[in-house]
């Protein structure tokens, strides 16, 4: 299962941040000129925590996050009793990778105010990314004590038993979010994931409302795809992936894919290669991309860059067994 809530907390730093101003429409300021202005008035008012804090948002939707640290920090030591500041600090934290100083400061907002249930929400998000799953499990239960039907807690805690194996569990509560949020496309994405790596034709209910509630969500697609291609329905597959291109022409798996099933379905070596080659082209370094057009060129006859292609793969992935079989068969 995809780690979808864990950009909860960097999500809600940069929205916090964005302004909206980055080129400047008809009498509006650019990020840079609001910058400017508040460097002047902090240079005036440097005891202004109010600044600091309008400053830090702008630099955090600029992704300057170490910036926005520092100038989060001066707030909060100018006014520890204002707790957005608190709350954006441990976001900011948490945008820069820093767990232990993002949950401390979190843990800091709780202590000060047990109500605030953002604050928990994301000391749970912060403890199962850290695999620390009973902490974040308990976090996650204190909000759902107060609130039975939190979507983001509910949501949270059917990661957590997905990830300890709990799958039945993690389906029930994904179906409750479902029932409970009907517009909640990653629900409904997240139960086709489950459903599709238990081969249950389920799976096509689920993607299918989450394609519908977001028709460019390339992520389903590409499930779908897989459902079908995994269930022998190629013709199928192959409109998905063509559909996922038409979104995103540098979906390397999706161009990657349509070699596969040519190579392997299809029998058409050479848009088979021409496939694997886009696929290559947005990711160098893919090694079953470099793999199967070395299969397609061996299959076509033209052992040299079949041999070219085994040997790129063995040097990025030295243990990967079919690049070592394809290089023994065209030695």
């Amino acid at each position: 299962m995809k780690l979808r809530f864990l950009f909860l907390i960097l999500a809600a730093a940069l929205s916090l941040g964005a302004c909206n101003h980055h080129q400047g429409h008809s009498g509006e300021l650019t990020q840079e000129e609001i910058l400017a202005n508040l460097d002047a008035k902090i240079k005036k008012h440097p005891k202004n925590a109010e600044l600091y804090f309008n400053r830090a948002k702008i630099l955090l939707d600029q992704h300057r996050v170490n910036d926005a640290i520092n100038d989060l920090i001066h707030a909060v030591d100018l006014d520890g009793k204002e707790e957005k500041y608190h709350m954006l600090l441990g976001d900011a934290y948490f945008a820069n990778g820093d767990m232990e100083h993002s949950y401390k400061v979190f843990q800091e907002v709780i202590d000060n105010n047990a109500d605030n249930d953002e604050a928990m929400l994301k000391l749970g998000e912060i403890a199962y990314y850290c695999k620390d799953y009973d902490r974040a499990m308990e976090n996650l239960s204190k909000v759902t004590a107060k609130d039975k039907d939190n979507r983001t807690a509910l949501f949270m805690k059917a990661f957590i038993y997905e990830e300890t194996g709990d799958t039945a569990k993690a389906v029930t509560l994904l179906e409750k979010v479902c029932n409970l949020y009907p517009e909640y496309e990653q629900a409904f994405e997240e139960l086709g994931l489950l459903y599709s790596a238990r081969h249950n034709a389920l799976a096509l209910e689920y993607l299918n409302t989450a394609h519908q509630l977001d028709p460019n969500n390339t992520n389903v697609l590409y499930a779908t795809a897989m459902f079908f291609q995994e269930g022998g329905e190629y013709d199928k597959a192959e409109e998905l992936y063509k559909q996922i291109l038409d979104i995103n022409p540098n979906h390397a798996d999706a161009w990657h894919n349509r070699g596969y099933l040519q190579l392997n379905f299809a029998g058409n070596y050479d848009l088979a290669i021409e496939y694997f080659t886009r696929a290559l082209q947005v990711d160098s370094r893919s090694v079953n991309a470099l793999v199967n057009r070395g299969r397609a060129y061996e299959e076509k006859g033209v052992r040299d860059l079949a041999l070219a292609d085994f040997e790129a793969a063995n040097q990025i992935e030295p243990n990967n067994i079919p690049a070592q079989q394809g290089l023994k068969r065209v030695k």
